[in-house]
């Protein structure tokens, strides 16, 4: 961003990459959309509520109470007639937009100072391939709150570490958290909506990961 903070973090992971979108925020790093090449992705709105969440079926849109507003599937997925999807632009802020046009094609732009760069995170998967996937591994609101408040120690545990070497907090706060710990946070994330847990206990462990 214009103000030094990170924006958008890729990594791979194994055999796929991975596309953070950070909000522009010195002392935290709170996730705004996290893009996946395996064809999960997800993005949220300001408070941490979920705004978009796609799979390789399909995907839907909540409005920032928590109702549907839409919902789709992939044409190579759904087999007979299906509703098309209309093309999705939303702004996670001022300088980062999301337009979703095609299964294969969701794009993230980031624009600022005159310079623009774009990443396409969209995938093609078929349904064969679909099948084989393994279901979601589902845990227990125990075990995810005790995997949360894991990686929110580890933050603190780093913040403590930055303050020591960087005795300056001008420094230190605009030092980004290891990529580990964001990638551990993004897979909690990803359990909570694959879990049968209330939405409040999901909220809860979104605040206390991007705390």
């Amino acid at each position: 961003y214009p103000s030094g903070n990170l924006a958008i973090i890729v990594t791979r992971e194994r055999d796929q990459l991975i596309c953070i979108v950070q909000e522009d925020e010195l002392r935290t790093a709170k996730i705004r959309a996290l893009f996946q090449s395996d064809g999960r992705s997800t993005c949220y709105y300001p408070n941490g509520d979920e705004w978009i969440n796609m799979s390789i079926q399909g995907g839907q849109y909540l409005d920032q109470a928590g109702n549907r507003v839409r919902r789709w599937m992939w044409p190579n997925l759904s087999p007979g007639p299906h509703v098309p999807l209309s093309p999705i632009f939303i702004s996670l802020n001022r300088h980062v937009g999301v337009r979703i046009l095609a299964q294969d094609k969701i794009f993230v732009s980031f624009l600022a100072m005159g310079r623009q760069a774009k990443f396409n995170m969209g995938t093609k998967v078929q349904a064969s391939a679909a099948r084989q996937l393994p279901p979601p591994t589902r845990l227990g609101e125990d075990e995810l709150l005790l995997l949360a408040f894991r990686v929110r120690i580890l933050q603190l545990f780093d913040r403590m570490r930055r303050c020591l070497n960087f005795p300056s907090s001008e420094q230190w706060n605009k030092i980004q958290p290891p990529t580990y710990l964001m990638t551990q946070a993004v897979k909690i994330l990803e359990l909570c909506m694959a879990a049968d847990i209330s939405d409040e206990l999901r909220s809860s462990i979104r605040a206390i990961v991007n705390a």
